[in-house]
Protein backbone atom coordinates (compact mmCIF):
# COMPACT_ATOMS: atom_id res chain seq x y z
CA UNK A 1 0.00 0.00 0.00
CA UNK A 2 1.03 3.58 -0.90
CA UNK A 3 -0.81 6.97 -1.45
CA UNK A 4 -1.47 7.62 -4.78
CA UNK A 5 -4.03 9.86 -4.21
CA UNK A 6 -3.53 13.07 -1.75
CA UNK A 7 -6.47 15.88 -1.37
CA UNK A 8 -4.73 18.99 0.86
CA UNK A 9 -7.68 21.71 2.08
CA UNK A 10 -5.97 24.92 1.11
CA UNK A 11 -8.03 27.82 2.60
CA UNK A 12 -6.83 32.28 2.63
CA UNK A 13 -4.93 31.58 6.31
CA UNK A 14 -1.52 32.56 6.41
CA UNK A 15 -0.43 28.66 7.23
CA UNK A 16 -1.57 27.56 3.82
CA UNK A 17 1.23 27.96 1.55
CA UNK A 18 3.12 25.41 4.48
CA UNK A 19 0.61 22.93 4.17
CA UNK A 20 0.86 23.26 0.16
CA UNK A 21 4.66 22.86 0.75
CA UNK A 22 4.13 20.05 2.59
CA UNK A 23 1.77 18.10 0.80
CA UNK A 24 3.79 18.47 -2.20
CA UNK A 25 6.97 17.39 -1.05
CA UNK A 26 4.75 14.26 0.09
CA UNK A 27 3.01 13.39 -3.25
CA UNK A 28 6.64 13.81 -4.82
CA UNK A 29 8.28 11.53 -2.05
CA UNK A 30 5.18 8.60 -2.43
CA UNK A 31 4.53 9.76 -6.47
CA UNK A 32 0.80 10.63 -6.20
CA UNK A 33 -1.96 12.86 -7.24
CA UNK A 34 -1.86 15.85 -5.48
CA UNK A 35 -5.59 17.68 -5.28
CA UNK A 36 -6.08 20.94 -4.08
CA UNK A 37 -9.40 21.48 -2.43
CA UNK A 38 -10.24 25.64 -1.76
CA UNK A 39 -12.53 26.29 0.67
CA UNK A 40 -13.02 28.80 2.97
CA UNK A 41 -15.55 29.73 5.50
CA UNK A 42 -18.58 32.11 3.87
CA UNK A 43 -20.97 33.88 6.01
CA UNK A 44 -24.18 34.71 5.00
CA UNK A 45 -23.62 38.25 4.12
CA UNK A 46 -27.81 39.04 5.28
CA UNK A 47 -26.79 38.36 8.88
CA UNK A 48 -24.55 41.76 8.60
CA UNK A 49 -26.80 44.11 6.87
CA UNK A 50 -28.18 45.10 10.42
CA UNK A 51 -24.60 46.10 11.28
CA UNK A 52 -23.16 50.13 10.51
CA UNK A 53 -21.02 50.11 7.62
CA UNK A 54 -20.82 45.58 7.86
CA UNK A 55 -21.80 45.69 4.38
CA UNK A 56 -18.73 47.42 2.90
CA UNK A 57 -16.64 45.56 5.03
CA UNK A 58 -17.98 42.77 3.90
CA UNK A 59 -17.63 43.42 0.28
CA UNK A 60 -13.90 44.25 0.61
CA UNK A 61 -13.09 41.06 2.55
CA UNK A 62 -14.25 39.06 0.04
CA UNK A 63 -12.67 41.10 -2.39
CA UNK A 64 -8.93 40.10 -0.61
CA UNK A 65 -9.85 36.73 -0.63
CA UNK A 66 -10.46 36.70 -4.12
CA UNK A 67 -7.28 37.81 -4.56
CA UNK A 68 -5.12 35.34 -2.40
CA UNK A 69 -7.15 32.50 -4.20
CA UNK A 70 -5.88 33.55 -7.31
CA UNK A 71 -2.50 33.67 -6.22
CA UNK A 72 -2.49 30.68 -4.19
CA UNK A 73 -3.89 28.89 -7.11
CA UNK A 74 -1.67 29.77 -9.60
CA UNK A 75 1.40 29.02 -7.05
CA UNK A 76 -0.33 25.56 -6.82
CA UNK A 77 -0.40 25.35 -10.90
CA UNK A 78 3.32 27.01 -10.92
CA UNK A 79 5.13 24.44 -8.27
CA UNK A 80 2.97 21.26 -9.33
CA UNK A 81 4.78 21.40 -13.05
CA UNK A 82 7.99 22.54 -11.23
CA UNK A 83 8.01 19.26 -8.90
CA UNK A 84 6.56 17.28 -11.83
CA UNK A 85 3.79 16.32 -9.88
CA UNK A 86 0.47 15.47 -11.43
CA UNK A 87 -2.52 17.40 -9.93
CA UNK A 88 -5.58 19.24 -9.71
CA UNK A 89 -7.22 22.09 -8.23
CA UNK A 90 -11.07 22.47 -7.03
CA UNK A 91 -12.08 25.54 -5.80
CA UNK A 92 -15.96 25.19 -3.72
CA UNK A 93 -17.97 27.53 -2.26
CA UNK A 94 -20.14 25.18 -0.16
CA UNK A 95 -19.50 24.80 3.91
CA UNK A 96 -16.06 23.21 4.09
CA UNK A 97 -17.05 20.81 6.82
CA UNK A 98 -19.56 19.27 3.96
CA UNK A 99 -17.36 19.19 0.68
CA UNK A 100 -13.92 18.58 1.66
CA UNK A 101 -14.74 14.77 3.55
CA UNK A 102 -16.80 14.35 0.49
CA UNK A 103 -13.70 15.13 -1.86
CA UNK A 104 -11.16 13.38 0.94
CA UNK A 105 -13.48 10.05 0.45
CA UNK A 106 -11.80 9.65 -2.99
CA UNK A 107 -8.25 9.78 -1.41
CA UNK A 108 -5.55 7.51 -0.25
CA UNK A 109 -4.77 10.60 2.30
CA UNK A 110 -5.99 13.56 3.62
CA UNK A 111 -3.89 16.88 4.79
CA UNK A 112 -5.40 19.56 6.88
CA UNK A 113 -4.37 22.04 8.86
CA UNK A 114 -4.87 23.19 12.88
CA UNK A 115 -7.08 25.97 13.79
CA UNK A 116 -4.79 29.03 14.54
CA UNK A 117 -7.19 31.17 17.24
CA UNK A 118 -4.77 33.95 16.13
CA UNK A 119 -5.81 33.86 12.55
CA UNK A 120 -8.99 34.10 11.79
CA UNK A 121 -8.96 32.82 7.84
CA UNK A 122 -8.03 29.60 9.65
CA UNK A 123 -11.52 28.99 10.53
CA UNK A 124 -13.28 27.35 8.05
CA UNK A 125 -16.49 25.43 10.23
CA UNK A 126 -17.13 24.51 13.42
CA UNK A 127 -15.24 21.22 14.43
CA UNK A 128 -13.29 20.95 10.91
CA UNK A 129 -10.45 18.62 12.36
CA UNK A 130 -12.54 16.49 13.97
CA UNK A 131 -15.36 16.01 11.09
CA UNK A 132 -12.64 15.33 8.80
CA UNK A 133 -11.48 12.57 11.09
CA UNK A 134 -14.79 11.08 11.87
CA UNK A 135 -16.08 11.10 8.89
CA UNK A 136 -13.91 10.22 6.17
CA UNK A 137 -13.40 6.61 6.85
CA UNK A 138 -9.34 7.90 5.44
CA UNK A 139 -6.12 8.86 7.39
CA UNK A 140 -6.00 12.64 7.88
CA UNK A 141 -2.27 14.30 8.53
CA UNK A 142 -3.16 17.63 10.35
CA UNK A 143 -0.55 20.29 10.24
CA UNK A 144 -0.04 22.27 13.95
CA UNK A 145 -0.35 25.84 12.90
CA UNK A 146 3.29 26.67 14.61
CA UNK A 147 4.52 23.62 12.35
CA UNK A 148 8.02 24.07 11.33
CA UNK A 149 8.47 20.26 9.87
CA UNK A 150 8.41 20.74 6.17
CA UNK A 151 8.39 16.73 5.24
CA UNK A 152 7.34 14.63 8.46
CA UNK A 153 8.03 10.64 8.41
CA UNK A 154 12.00 11.10 9.78
CA UNK A 155 10.88 9.27 12.87
CA UNK A 156 7.42 7.96 13.86
CA UNK A 157 6.02 7.60 16.78
CA UNK A 158 2.99 5.76 16.99
CA UNK A 159 0.41 6.06 19.62
CA UNK A 160 -0.17 2.48 20.70
CA UNK A 161 -2.91 1.11 23.54
CA UNK A 162 -4.12 -1.80 21.83
CA UNK A 163 -7.36 -0.14 20.64
CA UNK A 164 -9.45 -0.85 17.01
CA UNK A 165 -8.67 2.99 16.34
CA UNK A 166 -4.88 2.85 17.23
CA UNK A 167 -4.51 -0.29 14.98
CA UNK A 168 -6.24 1.36 12.39
CA UNK A 169 -4.24 4.01 12.34
CA UNK A 170 -1.17 2.38 12.72
CA UNK A 171 -1.82 0.35 9.44
CA UNK A 172 -3.01 3.85 7.42
CA UNK A 173 0.44 5.04 8.60
CA UNK A 174 2.35 1.60 7.18
CA UNK A 175 3.86 3.98 3.78
CA UNK A 176 5.44 6.71 5.87
CA UNK A 177 6.90 4.06 8.26
CA UNK A 178 8.58 2.25 5.66
CA UNK A 179 10.12 5.22 4.43
CA UNK A 180 11.22 6.47 8.29
CA UNK A 181 14.63 5.91 9.41
CA UNK A 182 12.89 4.70 13.05
CA UNK A 183 9.29 4.08 14.48
CA UNK A 184 8.74 3.86 18.00
CA UNK A 185 6.07 2.33 19.36
CA UNK A 186 4.86 4.25 22.60
CA UNK A 187 2.72 2.81 25.13
CA UNK A 188 1.33 4.64 28.09
CA UNK A 189 0.35 2.77 31.06
CA UNK A 190 -1.89 3.83 33.63
CA UNK A 191 -1.46 5.40 37.39
CA UNK A 192 -0.15 2.94 39.58
CA UNK A 193 -2.97 1.63 41.82
CA UNK A 194 -4.93 1.42 38.47
CA UNK A 195 -7.05 -1.72 37.56
CA UNK A 196 -5.88 -1.72 34.57
CA UNK A 197 -4.00 -4.27 31.96
CA UNK A 198 -0.65 -3.03 31.04
CA UNK A 199 -0.12 -3.03 27.10
CA UNK A 200 2.64 -3.69 25.68
CA UNK A 201 4.16 -3.11 21.94
CA UNK A 202 5.49 -5.75 21.45
CA UNK A 203 3.00 -7.67 19.52
CA UNK A 204 2.24 -5.26 17.54
CA UNK A 205 5.93 -3.98 16.72
CA UNK A 206 6.73 -7.49 15.20
CA UNK A 207 3.60 -7.00 12.58
CA UNK A 208 5.21 -3.33 11.97
CA UNK A 209 8.70 -5.00 11.55
CA UNK A 210 7.76 -7.54 9.39
CA UNK A 211 6.92 -4.83 6.46
CA UNK A 212 11.07 -3.92 6.65
CA UNK A 213 10.36 -1.42 9.01
CA UNK A 214 12.61 -0.28 11.66
CA UNK A 215 10.96 -0.19 14.94
CA UNK A 216 11.71 -0.06 18.81
CA UNK A 217 9.22 0.13 21.29
CA UNK A 218 8.83 2.05 24.56
CA UNK A 219 6.35 1.70 27.49
CA UNK A 220 5.57 4.30 29.67
CA UNK A 221 4.05 4.81 33.21
CA UNK A 222 1.07 7.57 33.35
CA UNK A 223 2.69 10.31 35.78
CA UNK A 224 0.16 11.53 38.60
CA UNK A 225 -2.01 14.09 37.40
CA UNK A 226 -0.71 14.35 34.25
CA UNK A 227 -3.33 13.69 30.88
CA UNK A 228 -2.46 10.83 28.39
CA UNK A 229 -2.30 13.46 25.49
CA UNK A 230 0.20 15.51 27.53
CA UNK A 231 2.31 12.66 28.30
CA UNK A 232 2.63 11.77 24.75
CA UNK A 233 3.61 15.11 23.02
CA UNK A 234 6.22 15.56 25.90
CA UNK A 235 7.50 12.11 24.95
CA UNK A 236 7.29 13.30 21.64
CA UNK A 237 9.36 16.21 21.85
CA UNK A 238 11.72 13.38 24.08
CA UNK A 239 12.01 11.29 20.94
CA UNK A 240 12.52 13.93 18.39
CA UNK A 241 10.03 12.71 16.47
CA UNK A 242 8.30 14.80 13.08
CA UNK A 243 5.04 12.54 12.81
CA UNK A 244 2.83 11.54 15.37
CA UNK A 245 0.62 8.36 14.70
CA UNK A 246 -2.49 7.73 16.83
CA UNK A 247 -5.94 6.40 17.02
CA UNK A 248 -9.14 9.29 17.10
CA UNK A 249 -12.03 8.85 19.93
CA UNK A 250 -15.11 9.99 19.36
CA UNK A 251 -18.57 10.08 18.59
CA UNK A 252 -21.59 12.43 17.36
CA UNK A 253 -23.75 13.47 19.88
CA UNK A 254 -26.65 16.60 19.20
CA UNK A 255 -24.76 17.79 16.32
CA UNK A 256 -21.64 17.95 18.63
CA UNK A 257 -18.58 15.98 17.53
CA UNK A 258 -17.77 15.04 21.52
CA UNK A 259 -13.75 13.68 20.95
CA UNK A 260 -11.62 11.05 23.63
CA UNK A 261 -9.08 12.89 26.19
CA UNK A 262 -6.24 12.43 24.63
CA UNK A 263 -7.59 13.29 20.98
CA UNK A 264 -8.92 16.36 22.34
CA UNK A 265 -5.19 17.64 23.97
CA UNK A 266 -3.36 16.57 20.98
CA UNK A 267 -5.70 17.98 18.54
CA UNK A 268 -5.65 21.70 20.44
CA UNK A 269 -1.85 21.36 21.64
CA UNK A 270 -0.14 19.48 18.71
CA UNK A 271 3.18 20.43 18.22
CA UNK A 272 4.21 17.94 15.25
CA UNK A 273 2.20 16.75 12.69
CA UNK A 274 -0.20 14.04 13.20
CA UNK A 275 -1.71 11.39 11.46
CA UNK A 276 -5.07 10.35 12.54
CA UNK A 277 -7.23 7.49 12.19
CA UNK A 278 -10.79 6.53 13.31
Amino acid sequence: MSYKTIVVHLDTSRHAHVRFEMALHLAKHFGAHLIGVFAVFNPDPRAFYVMAGSVDYFAAQDQLRAERRGALERLFHAELKRAEVAGEWIAVDQAANLTVPHRGHYADLIIAGQEDPHDPESYVGDYFSETLVMSTGRPVLLVPYAANVASPGGHVMVCWDGSREATRAIHDAVPFMRTARLTTIVAVNGERGESRVRIPGADIATVIARHGIRVEVKNLDLPAGKAVGDTLLSEADTLGADLLVMGAYGHARWQELVMGGATRTILKSMTVPVLMSH
